[in-house]
């Protein structure tokens, strides 16, 4: 029987990391949508050879075989693990984690084997990512973009661009390079990302605009309205917002319980934070 289950991260690794997850299928091949989050993931599958899916800007369609384990990380938006090239040279790409860090990942694939358990490759996992961020680091700054990006806060690039002390093309550049995306089509991204949280957590509307249910939760999330969250769910993937969720708003088709991944979510919408508070973290301007 196929199964999914994510966990929260390590907590050294939550500035980083989103979700970490375990998926089974059973005795018949799974097919899996993955959906554009604005960050990148890593899929191991248990006695494979593990890959790294980059930023995704439309659906990807994976048949995933029978008797198959896979441990996987989803990584924040501009927090990528390290890697040889900038981001903007991986999108819509799945590509070998051994073309990527080479001997490195012929260790992890020996070590995470071995393992014993997939929860303990999991971890395993975990515990080399972590040794890896302490070694290179993160863009700071892109990371203060991407919270200011967040769904709950509109955000105007300029204007933002302007509180980071950066000319828009710097801005852009950063975030091709540590994202993958323009900052325009990451608010695009992370404002569904922001819908799909609060389908997930079951949220009530907040009955603005006289809108309930579905047509509220858009509004909530940033959308003019529930035909421009169902432009933008069939640009991102494939299907419409009804399609996606199964006819069940607090839960996608697949039938996964996805709310430790959209638990980041829901934290910033619980603090907001408005653009010109980035600068009383300390933190901007610094890369």
């Amino acid at each position: 029987m196929e199964s999914y289950v994510e966990h929260p991260p390590l907590p050294e690794l939550a500035t980083m990391v989103r979700t970490v997850w375990i998926q089974r299928t059973g005795d018949t091949a799974y097919e899996q949508r993955h959906l554009p989050t604005g960050g990148v993931e890593i899929h191991f599958p248990i006695g494979g050879r593990p890959q790294l899916v980059g930023p995704l800007t439309g659906p990807e369609v994976e048949i995933i075989p029978p008797h198959t384990t896979i441990v996987g990380v989803r990584f924040l938006p501009g927090t990528p693990p390290p890697l040889p090239t900038v981001l903007d040279d991986l999108v819509d790409q799945r590509l070998g984690l051994a073309d990527l860090w080479r001997d490195s990942a012929d260790r992890l694939v020996e070590t995470v084997a071995a393992a014993g358990t997939p929860e303990r490759g999991l971890l395993l996992l975990q515990a080399d990512l972590l040794q890896q961020f302490r070694r290179t680091g993160v863009d700071l700054l892109v990371g203060e973009a991407v919270q200011a990006l967040m769904p709950w806060r509109p955000v105007n690039i300029d204007s933002l661009a302007n509180h980071l002390a950066l000319s828009s093309s710097q801005l852009r550049r950063r975030c091709l390079q540590a994202v993958g995306m323009s900052p325009k089509v990451l608010q695009r991204t992370l404002r569904f990302q922001g819908f799909l949280a609060l389908a997930q957590a079951g949220a009530t509307a907040s009955g603005r605009r006289g809108a309930d249910g579905m047509a509220g939760l858009a509004i909530d999330a940033g959308y003019a309205d529930q035909a421009h969250l169902s432009r933008e769910c069939l640009r991102l993937t494939g299907v419409t917002p009804t399609q996606l969720l199964g006819g069940d708003i607090e839960r996608c088709m697949c039938g996964h319980d996805h709310s430790a991944s959209y638990q980041p979510f829901l934290a910033t919408r619980d603090r907001p934070l408005r653009v010109h508070d980035l600068f009383k973290t300390g933190a901007v301007g610094r890369s």
